[in-house]
């Protein structure tokens, strides 16, 4: 099944989207320099990775547990 169709898999997709994100912009920051475009939305992910850093990282733990447990 796709991420789209199961609601689990697509709140994943998109934790693990921002993390990578904000993590890519921390050791490469000129590869997101772009703000527009396609990389722009990159930028954007990143960027809500670093300013709502706590309530990402409580998501992703959450989902980790939900994965274990469920």
């Amino acid at each position: 099944m796709s991420a789209l169709f199961n609601f689990h898999s697509f709140l994943t997709v998109v934790f693990l989207g921002i993390c990578t994100c904000a993590y890519v912009k921390m050791q490469f920051p000129s590869i997101l320099a772009q703000r527009t475009g396609f990389r722009g939305f990159f930028w954007k992910a990143a960027r809500i990775g670093e300013r709502l850093s706590p309530w990402i990282a409580v998501g992703c733990f959450s989902m980790g547990v939900s994965v274990i447990f469920f």
